[in-house]
């Protein structure tokens, strides 16, 4: 895939459209308000500079704790503006989960909202060295994200960021254990928007995109930012939890045509009142983050008019590199390998296992990460040359479909089979 020399995902994602003269195209819409690719670019140029007149260097990590909204867009780009590394984080971990990332990824400065100051509070008086930003009404002048950025002088170019440089870091904990954070390149985002955004989405700058999995995911950090961005599409933007009665409103106010959820959503969509002329709207809807039961699947269609289309991604390979597509989803399968990607399942011994077996799934793709932060014996385990080891066991059928069969951590040999403690449940 060839990128220029210079790539920076601020001047990708928004100075572009702005450049190309789609600067007054909506870029996000909440119940607030609604901002254009345009807005956003001095949005970011501003946070960026802020940033900068903070003392924040190129390199340095830049924690954001925020609900989805329009401020997470703006440091999150600002940071990558002004060369900064954006880490986003769950705006509603506890004071002892906040302390281990600030100190893990060695913060110079936090983002946060207002609502969750007291557990930042408590988690920065170990970590002094971490300036802060608060986003929210009756903030200390010091502090206010908002009236700082009102007065910072914007960054009209960006940092010289080249696509092979870190960008972002996500973490993830897989299916349990301590939290590592995979560091992602500026390439990494683009190379997303140009296999499952063009391949399995194709999405096209007419579209509305919503996901109920916030932005701080790996999964919903392409939905709402990466793949409506990367044409100049629409993404919307909802910072509370996503409860059936609250989708329902958005479907009905914002009328989204491509939707985004995880599997326990999709069951109580199904299960409910919602009925298929709420969906009206929707073109596409997409499922990850674990198993998509047969029966729910079922369920959407006949209930909901929905063709769900399970995939599979990780944070590690930053999206989507297994997908079903439209047309052709079928219960209890994810689907074939995404263009640009490769996957193989093979045994203990490394060797790739006939159709119908099950193995370990290990993929490679242009977007795969960096490494792990700070955590070089890890990163050699999970990530041998070109190939990424996933910590799941799959099978492909004959027609190069993959079956979702547990966790690696977690399966059981039971008389010379492999039996996930989910079959067993």
């Amino acid at each position: 895939m060839n990128l220029p020399e210079r790539f920076n995902i601020a001047d990708y994602f928004l100075d572009r459209h702005v450049r190309e003269g789609r600067g007054g195209r909506v870029a996000v819409e909440t119940e607030f308000g609604r901002w254009t690719y345009a807005d956003l670019a001095q949005r970011s140029a501003r946070a960026g500079g802020l940033f900068l007149g903070m003392g924040i260097e190129p390199g340095d990590r830049i924690l954001i704790a925020l609900p989805d909204s329009e401020e997470f867009l703006s440091a999150f780009l600002g940071a990558a503006r002004m060369g900064a590394v954006a880490v986003p984080i769950n705006p509603t971990l506890k004071a002892a989960e906040l302390e281990f990332h600030l100190g893990d990824c060695r913060a110079r400065l936090a983002v946060v909202h207002r609502t969750t100051m007291g557990e930042f509070e408590a988690a920065l008086a170990r970590h002094r060295q971490t300036k802060l930003l608060v986003v929210g009404e009756g903030v200390a002048r010091e502090h206010d994200f908002e009236g700082r950025l009102r007065e910072a002088d914007r960054i009209e170019a960006c940092y010289p960021t080249r696509g092979e440089d870190a960008a972002f870091i996500l973490y993830t904990s897989g299916s349990g254990g301590t939290p590592k954070g995979a560091v992602h390149r500026h390439q990494d985002m683009w190379v997303t928007s140009e296999t499952f955004g063009r391949e399995v989405l194709e999405i096209a700058p007419s579209d509305r995109n919503f996901s109920a999995s916030k932005l701080f995911f790996a999964y919903g950090l392409g939905n709402s930012l990466t793949f409506p961005f990367a044409v100049g599409a629409t993404t919307i933007l909802c910072p509370e939890r996503p409860r059936p009665e609250k989708i329902a409103g958005i479907l009905a106010r914002f009328r989204p045509t491509l939707f985004f959820a995880v599997p326990t959503l999709y069951a109580a969509l199904s299960g409910g009142e919602i009925q298929a002329r709420h969906f009206a709207s929707v073109r596409r809807a997409v499922s990850a983050g674990e198993t998509l039961p047969a029966e729910v699947f079922g369920r959407c269609r006949e209930r909901l008019g929905l063709e769900v289309l399970d995939g599979i991604g990780s944070t590690e390979m930053l999206h989507m590199f297994i997908s079903s597509r439209a047309g052709e989803a079928r219960p209890a399968s994810c689907g074939r390998t995404v263009r640009g990607y490769e996957a193989r399942v093979e045994n203990e011994e490394g060797r790739e296992v006939p159709a119908r077996e099950i193995g370990n799934l290990l993929v490679s793709g242009e977007s795969a990460f960096l490494g792990y932060w700070g955590k070089p014996v890890l990163t050699a385990q999970t990530k041998t040359g070109k190939w990424v080891r996933t910590g799941d066991k799959f099978l492909v059928d004959e027609e190069g479909c993959y079956h979702y069969c547990g966790r690696v951590d977690d399966m059981m040999k039971v008389s010379g089979m492999w039996v996930s403690p989910g079959e067993v449940e």
